[in-house]
């Protein structure tokens, strides 16, 4: 009689290790595209959408979770949405699903998309010469790029849904999608080209 044990069933393992690579289990985070070099590093992708604050009391941990999990938490900074974090991931994975029906493509590949094109490349700074306050241009870090790209697609979230008859994820897919085609009329688009006329002006 053999005392070994038998061998687990492979497929089932198998099936099991795909639908957890999947975020929302429905989306794979896998093959991920980017068009940008320097804010790659502080865009991560990962199937996991809530950590537990894991990040919050160490100094630029935020890079390291999920881009997902990062515009969750940016939407929950407004009056209506404080600490509700699970009326804040339902909201995305709604939308989610909007922009797969309007695009046709993953919605993870479109939200790294509309990050990169919505985060400004320059900004514009006061400094004090002699008690006189000169704006002077400046180049924004990767890392603040990601940082502002998601507080314009949270604030014209906000600004598209509140007091109106459209729900947050219907306006959340807007600014995803007009922010993925660089449309000029999508709120992170015109901010971000706001901030950087001005900063020309200021060079």
């Amino acid at each position: 009689m053999s005392s070994e044990a038998p061998e687990p069933d492979a497929p089932a393992s198998t099936e099991d290790e795909r639908v957890s690579a999947k975020l929302f289990g429905e989306w794979d985070v896998d093959g991920i595209e980017y068009s940008d070099p320097s804010t790659r590093r502080y865009i991560t992708v990962t199937p996991i959408a809530h950590t537990m604050g894991r990040h919050s009391e160490k100094q630029f941990k935020k890079s390291e979770i999920s881009i997902v999990e990062r515009l969750i938490n940016r939407l929950m900074q407004t009056d209506e949405n404080t600490g509700k974090k699970q009326k804040a991931t339902s909201i995305v994975q709604d939308a989610f699903e909007l922009v797969h029906e309007r695009t046709e493509e993953n919605p993870v590949q479109v939200l790294v998309t509309a990050v990169e094109n919505a985060g400004p490349r320059e900004e514009t700074v006061r400094l004090k010469y002699g008690g006189i306050s000169v704006p002077k241009a400046v180049d924004v870090a990767p890392q603040r790029r990601v940082d502002q790209a998601l507080k314009f697609i949270a604030q014209g979230t906000y600004s598209g849904s509140f007091k109106t008859t459209t729900p947050a994820a219907e306006a959340l897919a807007n600014q995803l999608v007009g922010a993925a085609n660089y449309d000029l009329q999508a709120y992170p688009v015109s901010q971000k080209e706001e901030q950087e006329r001005v900063a020309a002006a200021a060079r």
